[in-house]
């Protein structure tokens, strides 16, 4: 979470995780070595006048660096592509979260630019525009 404004309070990490455990939320746990090692998720949201899908993930530091986020975000963009709309997925970590701007490299994102978001709220964000097209 150094990326995304530092620990949260345990009753909002309980409230997000009742939120993905309903069916339907597009947010799946990642699994390593038969542990829970963090989720993978996306959701609807606009962006520039189109209608998108963003990508995210956190995986726990006893998973980072092994490939679990990576191998995680292949296999959600393949759910993604049996989506029938929006066809563009788009991430956005921080400029300075080299991990998280590796894994959006090695799986074919395109880098469009740096965009600023307020994340959390009251603070502001600069982010990298990482855009993956679901169709060929």
């Amino acid at each position: 979470m150094a990326h995304l404004g530092g620990p949260e309070p345990a009753e909002k990490i309980a409230s997000r995780n009742a939120h993905y455990a309903l069916p339907g939320s597009r947010q799946y746990r990642v699994v390593a070595d038969g542990a829970g090692a963090g989720w993978v998720g996306y959701w609807e949201r606009e962006w520039r006048g189109r209608d998108v899908f963003e990508i995210g993930w956190s995986i726990l530091p006893a998973f980072q660096r092994r490939g679990v986020a990576s191998a995680g975000t292949a296999a959600v963009l393949q759910l993604a592509r049996a989506e029938p709309d929006p066809r563009d997925v788009h991430a956005f970590p921080s400029v300075d979260n080299g991990p998280s701007n590796g894994i959006c490299r090695k799986l074919g994102f395109e880098l469009l630019g740096e965009a600023d978001f307020e994340y959390p709220k009251g603070s502001v964000m600069r982010c990298n525009d990482w855009r993956y097209r679901l169709t060929d």
